[in-house]
């Protein structure tokens, strides 16, 4: 009796024991793309052979607590934003892993620039919460005359980020969001900028400013050097250069903006 007791936990100890080498075993998996091979574990390293993202040598662990939890980021669109403005940090962010949607006045199609009609995800009353709040250039008028806009941005609770692209720099104005802070936008913008936000401190010829909590950033192009390095904040530098070298933008250098707060 006591012999098979003795075999029964020798069986549970190794069985423990295998357990915890699998679940230590690494593998190599698909840089987060938001499809079903992001949770593939691959043996050799390479190219994902279903969206040929780089493959990166992670323990079964760690791939799952980097994967648990996704960043929530809000996209503000108003009718009028320009492309760029946001497609190029929302491709960023997208290969990045987080979870994007659009928000604007109503659900109804936006135009952007005269040519690319838009359905957004939510309006102003449904929208979820979301830990990044971004905003864009290209009839921003429109949200920073918007008392509707304006408060529902001073609703929101718990951001860690409010992130502007060109002068969606001046819908977060509006909102008191850069009082006190330094900042830059669109350079054809920064003297309005400077009259319409005179609690803020506002730059020319730099292509972001990272305050901590809020990163404002020059014209279109420059929006995708700030994404990159919104990224490279939270999810380290490393994975912000696979996403930049996928998507072929080898303009990106790291240090090309200030970074006031880390």
């Amino acid at each position: 009796m006591k012999s098979l007791i003795f075999h029964a936990a020798v069986c549970c100890l190794l069985l423990a024991a295998s357990n915890g080498l699998a679940q230590s075993r690494i593998h190599y998996y698909c840089t987060p793309c938001n499809n079903a091979c992001d949770t593939i574990a691959f043996d050799s390293p390479g190219n994902c052979p279903h969206c040929n993202m780089e493959l990166v040598r992670q323990s079964e662990e760690e791939h799952k607590r980097l994967t648990r939890k996704r960043l929530k980021i809000a996209f503000y669109l108003q009718d009028g934003v320009e492309v760029l403005d946001f497609a190029g940090p929302m491709e960023v962010f997208n290969y990045a892993n987080f979870e994007i949607f659009t928000v604007s006045k109503t659900k109804g199609p936006i135009t952007s620039q005269g040519v690319l009609k838009i359905l957004p995800d939510y309006t102003l009353d449904d929208a979820p919460a979301a830990d990044v709040l971004a905003f864009f250039g290209g009839n921003a008028g429109r949200a920073v005359n918007d008392p509707d806009v304006i408060g529902w941005i001073n609703r929101q609770t718990n951001v860690m980020h409010y992130f502007s692209v060109c002068t969606g720099a001046f819908i977060l104005g509006r909102a008191g969001i850069l009082n006190g802070q330094t900042v830059t936008t669109f350079h054809e913008s920064i003297d309005n900028l400077r009259q319409a936000v005179p609690q803020a401190k506002v730059l020319s010829d730099v292509r972001f400013v990272d305050n901590g909590k809020v990163i404002t950033t020059a014209g279109i192009s420059a929006g995708i050097d700030g994404a990159l390095h919104l990224v490279a904040k939270l999810r380290g530098e490393e994975a912000a250069r696979r996403v930049a070298a996928y998507m072929e933008y080898d303009k990106w250098v790291p240090a090309a903006g200030l970074v006031l707060t880390k």
